[in-house]
């Protein structure tokens, strides 16, 4: 079965993101599990914990199918010891939260070398940073989110998340969410059904299927190749339908979250319900 959903809002306490989700008619959903903006925010409460669970399992949500972000603060590979440090500690209790929710996943942003480290050591720096969090937990996969190639940030190339990949010790709690318009920004064609297929069979080769956790299903508002991470509705972009009929369609995609992170959330439960017509079209 296909999980889509969308990034919700937890706004009012995070036993409402399934709420939302299941609002929408997702089978799928993303969150924050605190404010992304903030370094610090006060524990869960074991009342919201509770309730969290209850929703999820009230809406049909298995922790499979949910895929938090962490914050937008975190630089695993941030090339200074104290901000690296400073990472470092709001990343594992990122997972921790995680944990105690009964997540499996955890969706994050590489890191970046602000142009004071080399590629190879900044990528060093994220290695140890996610070996660090899955030391100090358990349960939870770390999933690293590919990017658009923007400024300093790596993660734009297969070679990237291969590389982390291979530095992870534990292989069992590491895996990749590919966002289909940071992939289409950093030169990956999706533009065509033959263009993704080549580009879903050189992350194969690279990386390996195997370690696909989750999906951003996102439209491009540039040009393949722009490094500019501009999303844009499903079919309302540079990458136009056919990757996203073919992504509804293969069984590779299947049980995974494929999560909307599109400008309209307005627009989120008639995106899905388009979304999922694409599956049951007739060929």
């Amino acid at each position: 079965m296909k999980r889509v959903g969308a990034h919700v809002s937890i706004a009012g306490g995070i036993e409402n993101a399934p709420l939302n989700a299941a609002a929408i008619g997702a089978r799928a959903f993303a969150l924050f599990t605190k404010n992304q903006r903030q370094w610090k925010s006060p524990p869960l409460l074991p009342a919201s914990i509770e309730a969290f669970r209850n929703n999820c399992a009230k809406g049909g949500f298995e922790a499979r199918h949910i895929l938090p972000h962490d914050s937008y603060l975190i630089n695993l590979g941030n090339p200074d010891p104290e901000k690296l440090r400073r990472s470092r500690e709001a990343f594992q209790d990122e997972m921790r939260r995680c944990q105690a929710l009964g997540l499996e996943l955890l969706n994050f942003h590489p890191g970046s070398h602000l142009n004071e480290i080399g590629v190879d050591g900044c990528l060093r720096h994220i290695a140890d940073s996610i070996n660090l969090a899955l030391e100090g937990s358990s349960g939870v996969t770390a999933v690293i989110e590919n990017t658009a190639g923007q400024g300093t940030n790596l993660g734009s190339r297969f070679e990237h998340l291969a590389a982390l990949i291979e530095m992870t010790e534990d292989k069992t709690r590491v895996g990749v969410c590919l966002d289909t318009c940071h992939l289409f920004a950093a030169g990956y064609d999706l533009g065509s059904a033959e263009a993704a297929e080549e580009t879903f069979r050189e992350f194969d080769r690279v990386v390996g299927m195997q370690y696909l956790r989750g999906m951003h299903l996102n439209d491009a508002l540039h040009p393949v190749g722009s490094r500019l991470d501009r999303h844009a509705c499903v079919g309302k972009g540079k990458i136009g339908m056919e990757a996203f009929r073919l992504i509804m369609r293969d069984p590779r995609f299947e049980e995974i979250p494929l999560i909307l992170e599109t400008p309209d959330s307005d627009g989120w439960a008639e995106e899905i319900a388009m979304l999922y017509g694409l599956a049951e079209e007739d060929d």
